[in-house]
């Protein structure tokens, strides 16, 4: 009786050893997929924000090449249209010799 009594209270001790172990894995697997989530979280947040920012260097820099294209072409676009039909000339072509007069009229 008492082999047997002393048998059953080492089983029920072996139990119960059993389902705390098994607890501690589950309890230690939920804090490593907490603990990857939370990483992965942080992970995402920089790379978005990363992101954000080199979006943002980019369309300044596109900004800044807009504008000094269009500094350039309304510059161009003035000189053209002041030079315009400014420039006259007349020529004439002789025997063995070419003269060539240019006017320029700036206004």
């Amino acid at each position: 009786m008492v082999r047997w009594t002393l048998l059953h209270a080492a089983l029920r001790a072996w139990v119960i050893q059993c389902w705390w172990r098994s607890m501690q894995a589950k309890m230690l697997e939920q804090r490593r997929r907490l603990a990857l989530r939370l990483y992965t979280c942080q992970e995402w947040a920089v790379v978005k924000v990363q992101a954000q920012v080199r979006m943002w260097q980019a369309h300044r820099r596109f900004l800044q090449v807009y504008q000094a294209a269009w500094i350039i072409q309304s510059h161009w676009r003035w000189h053209a249209s002041q030079t315009r039909g400014l420039i006259q000339g007349r020529y004439e072509v002789r025997a063995s010799q070419l003269e060539l007069d240019i006017e320029i009229l700036m206004t």
